[in-house]
């Protein structure tokens, strides 16, 4: 055992990190808000060709107060901040509704930058998450409908089988929503942008609401 942990640290050891190069940006030049500088950067992800730049991190707190986190898509950014969903009665689903207090995550590595956010999720209203419910692909739509996410599946359970009869309901009832269909928005307390160098003095530019009015503020940080 010894020596397989021993090949697997020097094998971690071996593997490039922040190879670059990555861009040089003077990080107090940017917009007065983190939205309109998330923008930016996802527009450069983008055009960059990073594979999946909406692909995100989402963070919870279980009812131990062990985190949680895993993998989803951001639906959309506005005013009310960062958008995402979900079923309500999956893990992540009875964690917000227990503490709202959430982070989320991207990386995009091709770029050597990290965005953080930190604020509250809130559930968007009925119409939207049906909405977002509607446009999905069907087989999305009949996964969603034929999961009990994160439950055990027991092996009597035949799964297509579930699947199948969702999309009979779906094909029968296009405007089918799941009541369990969720939108949530994330409300940004604090956003940092991180960009990586080769040299390790990364650069870092964190917004933060200040004051009574909560207006942004920004500050650079160590590396």
């Amino acid at each position: 055992m010894a020596d397989s942990d021993e090949s697997i640290k020097s094998l971690l050891r071996g593997l490039p990190s922040l190879k670059g190069p990555f861009a040089v940006h003077d990080l107090s030049q940017f917009p007065e808000t983190p939205r309109e500088t998330f923008k930016l950067w996802l527009n450069d992800a983008i055009a960059q060709g990073v594979k999946e730049p909406h692909a995100m991190t989402l963070s919870t707190v279980d009812a131990d107060g062990f985190p949680d986190a895993r993998v989803l898509i951001l639906k959309n950014v506005d005013e009310r901040g960062w958008h995402f969903a979900s079923k309500a009665d999956s893990p992540k689903g009875h964690q917000i509704a227990s503490s709202s207090k959430v982070a989320l995550t991207f990386y995009w590595p091709q770029l050597g930058r990290q965005v953080r956010i930190r604020g509250e999720a809130t559930e968007l209203s009925a119409s939207e998450s049906a909405a977002d419910f509607l446009e999905r692909p069907l087989g999305s739509r009949a996964t969603a409908i034929a999961s009990r996410q994160s439950e055990r599946l027991d092996e009597t359970v035949d799964l297509g089988e579930r699947i199948a009869k969702a999309e009979a309901l779906i094909e029968g009832n296009p405007g089918y929503v799941s009541p369990l269909w969720r939108l949530y928005a994330v409300a940004p307390e604090t956003v940092e942008f991180w960009q990586g160098a080769t040299d390790r003095l990364h650069r870092r530019l964190r917004f933060e609401k200040v004051g009574e009015d909560r207006q942004w503020a920004k500050c650079a940080l160590y590396p």
